[in-house]
């Protein structure tokens, strides 16, 4: 019972996300090793095979910047012709990462998308 009401957090703060944020087309929560804990992402995406990617750029983004000594990783951004993902840590059990159209104010992305990996953070202890 706790593991749902857990997952229901989550997908909770992943809709208001969504529903606060425009351009945001989707949203996921992952474990650092690349297991999908929650998600609201669009029906043509396969969880699983997102929930791995996104692990493995934020791990990909963190050694980068250890390696130039550029201090603690913000996010990882990518950039596509149609949108743009944007993943970030969101504790040291979970990866936030985020789905949003080329027109999306990247700004709001960003502070929305903060504001909900610090209420993983909390959620998740």
């Amino acid at each position: 019972m706790a593991d749902k009401d857990l997952t229901t957090k989550l997908t909770d703060l992943l809709r208001a996300l969504q529903s606060s944020t425009p351009g945001v087309l989707g949203a996921s929560i992952v474990s650092n090793d690349g297991f999908a804990i929650a998600s609201e992402l669009p029906q043509n995406v396969e969880e699983r095979r997102v929930a791995a990617m996104a692990a493995a750029m934020l791990a990909l983004g963190e050694q980068t910047t250890s390696e130039f000594e550029h201090g603690r990783l913000a996010r990882v951004f990518i950039e596509g012709d149609n949108g743009y993902t944007i993943i970030m840590s969101a504790g040291s059990e979970a990866v936030l990462s985020a789905v949003a159209r080329k027109d999306a104010k990247l700004g709001l992305v960003f502070l929305q998308m903060e504001r909900v990996a610090e209420a993983i953070r909390q959620i998740m202890g």
